[in-house]
């Protein structure tokens, strides 16, 4: 094994170099084929991936992100910002372990031991904490793999810890009867590594290359670059990357998934990597062998943060959805920095539970992040925050897990959610979510309340449900309690809670046809918001990006098809229709709103630039009768179509 892989390198290192690499046939081309089945690598094809039902039960993964990046304990990207002179991370390698020429990101992977890595003690408090799901890293963008990887001798198994940690990790996950996942970051490796090919520009060492521009290297840190690539766009752009490389990442994730067979895959790029190249081969592959030994049946999950010809379940990093996704989703989360970070603590346990409890009322599931110190323990402020978590999930967890979303998320109280946001957010008692299972509805404060919550949704003319309460009871709590119903909400009075609760969760029966129809319901006021994110692409192509506190289309700039949303109508009348969004460029943009009988046409003016949104009223549309209504947002004219960022469509009654 150890001389292919010897024999294996010194093919990548010649095609690596670009005189020879312009020449010679793709590093590996003898690719493993695609496994029988239904998929092909092709949109056409793939667009037909359903998301198991394991997943959209499971609601609550954790996610070791864990590699010999946590070694200097300074946070994530420690592999990349130590070879950028000036920072922080430059400065305390320099400080620490001497300079880059002798001592770079190569060494300091030989730091790490892992010597006190227990999988299984690990795993149990994740269990407890409420995970359904756990997922390993396998390769992060220092391109070292955590694996006993066929096609690339930095890993774990030959260097630093000499373990197979994704190994240790699958079995005592299966151990524990949870499902098993691998996340991937080795895709955007070929440019992330461009700096560590430089050299200092000032100061006593001013000149002398880095460890990353010598040739024995170039397998850990890539070829040297034309150019340094910065964080943006074009970091994470395709654009030249070569052919040798694609086929490498192609023949590693093809390793991992036909030894490891993860029920989850999760790659940390916009869309499927390289996807019309290699990236959609290797996704036919995996979703083919897993149909394979499910009895016909698909039963793996891989999510993408890209939205463009999606073909998997969608992830926001550190962002969230602003309503209930017609599909399953996921928000990735770190309590952290991706990597453990000694100066940083943990968040507090309130707001995962918030957030947990947020994302799964929009029909998403919450991947959180724990970084381990690099001997694989943790910190005990992390402890805690799992015991806190598994304390408050022993009480509050039936309302979370096997849940699905109500026909509305929940009641914003005095403070709007970003959807964009790294940091955490402040919620109080008066913000409200629902969960429903069968014809039990689940209320969530997200705080502690003090004797009494008041739920406007659940007024005796609420349009969201059918039936009557017949029972209103408080989970964790043994005794009755007193409540009424009126036209303006319900009202239930409490026993005292503590700090330590957290959280007030009800369980209310007696209700039926609670469950979210995929339809849009309008508010207590009679208002209908028809978003972005619950907008049917009907033939139109863009992405959805939650962008700060806007959540938008992008790259919209095609006038084909239309998006539509299905509206229940419980208040026949007048509306008056208001659009927002961002007519990008200099000129207006035609859009038309339509439901079966009326047409309403506007122009949209263009905007100075990118990112500035203004609402206007289009007109007034008249809604005649109850029930199902269809309304569409189209271009008028693809003459008169421009790139339109749209965020949203509101009906607001009038006269």
């Amino acid at each position: 094994m150890k001389r292919n892989r010897v024999l294996t390198l010194l093919v990548v290192a010649l095609c690596t170099i670009p005189a020879f690499g312009q020449r010679l046939s793709p590093v590996y081309s003898d690719m493993p084929s695609i496994p029988a089945g239904p998929f092909s690598p092709d949109y056409e094809s793939l667009k037909n991936y359903k998301c198991p039902d394991w997943y959209q039960d499971a609601k609550f993964g954790i996610w070791a992100h864990w590699g010999p990046q946590g070694v200097p304990m300074q946070g994530d990207w420690y592999a990349r910002n130590m070879y950028v002179e000036g920072h922080r991370n430059y400065k305390y390698h320099l400080e620490t372990y001497g300079h880059l020429a002798e001592f770079g990101f190569k060494d300091v992977i030989g730091l790490w031991k892992a010597e006190k890595f227990n999988p299984d003690y690990l795993i149990g408090l994740y269990k407890a904490a409420g995970a359904k799901y756990f997922v390993s890293m396998a390769c992060h963008h220092d391109n070292f793999d955590l694996w006993d990887s066929k096609y690339h001798r930095w890993n774990a198994v030959e260097m630093g810890p000499k373990k197979d940690i994704v190994g240790m990790w699958q079995a005592a996950t299966l151990k524990h009867g949870l499902k098993f996942g691998i996340s991937e970051h080795m895709a955007v490796v070929y440019k992330w590594y461009s700096v560590s090919h430089g050299s200092d520009k000032e100061g006593r060492y001013a000149g002398l290359p880095y460890d990353g521009a010598k040739f024995e290297n170039f397998d850990l840190y890539g070829p040297t670059p034309e150019k340094v690539w910065q964080p943006g766009g074009e970091l994470w752009s395709e654009d030249n990357i070569p052919d040798h490389w694609k086929k490498e990442w192609y023949m590693r994730m093809r390793d991992i998934i036909d030894n490891y067979k993860p029920d989850y895959v999760y790659s940390d790029y916009g869309n499927v990597p390289f996807r019309r190249d290699v990236g959609w081969k290797f996704l036919a592959a995996y979703y083919n062998d897993n149909i394979a030994r499910n009895g016909g049946n698909l039963e793996c999950v891989y999510t993408g943060k890209g939205d463009t010809e999606r073909v998997y379940t969608r992830d926001y990093e550190n962002s969230r959805s602003n309503d209930i996704q017609p599909e399953p989703w996921q928000m990735d989360k770190c309590i952290m920095n991706f990597y453990y970070d000694v100066n940083l603590k943990p968040i507090p346990v309130i707001d995962v539970v918030t957030m947990l409890i947020d994302v799964v009322s929009k029909n998403g599931n919450l991947l959180l992040s724990i970084p381990q110190k690099p001997d694989g323990t943790l910190d005990a402020a992390t402890e805690k925050l799992l015991g806190d978590m598994a304390g408050w999930m022993n009480v509050n967890e039936e309302a979370i897990f096997s849940s699905r979303p109500f026909k509305i998320y929940g009641e914003t109280g005095s403070q709007t959610p970003i959807p964009n946001r790294r940091g955490t957010i402040s919620y109080t008692s008066e913000d409200i979510r629902f969960t429903v299972k069968n014809d039990t509805l689940y209320v969530f404060t997200l705080g502690v309340p003090q004797k009494e919550v008041r739920i406007k949704s659940l007024s005796t003319n609420s349009p969201y449900y059918k039936g009557k309460v017949e029972k209103v009871e408080l989970l964790g709590y043994a005794g009755k309690l007193s409540w009424k119903s009126d036209k303006s909400g319900m009202t239930i009075q409490i026993p005292e809670m503590k700090e330590l609760d957290m959280t007030a969760v009800f369980r209310i029966t007696g209700l039926k046809e609670l469950q979210w129809d995929g339809m849009i319901y309008a508010d207590m006021a009679g208002q209908y918001t028809l978003g972005a994110v619950t907008a049917k692409r009907m033939g139109a192509h863009y992405d959805v990006i939650p962008e700060r506190d806007i959540v938008h289309t992008a790259n919209w700039s095609s006038p084909v098809g239309y998006i539509s949303w299905d509206m229940n109508v419980t208040r026949p009348g007048m509306y008056e229709v208001l659009v927002k969004g961002n007519a990008v460029g200099r000129r207006s943009t035609g859009i038309a709103v339509e439901t079966d009988d009326k047409t309403i046409m506007a122009s949209f003016p263009p905007t100075s630039g990118s990112e500035k949104y203004q609402t206007i009223s289009i007109g007034k549309i008249k809604l005649s009768e109850k029930g199902k209504v269809k309304l569409k947002l189209r271009a008028i004219d693809p003459a008169t179509w421009n790139t339109f960022d749209f965020v949203s469509v509101v009906l607001k009654p009038t006269k």
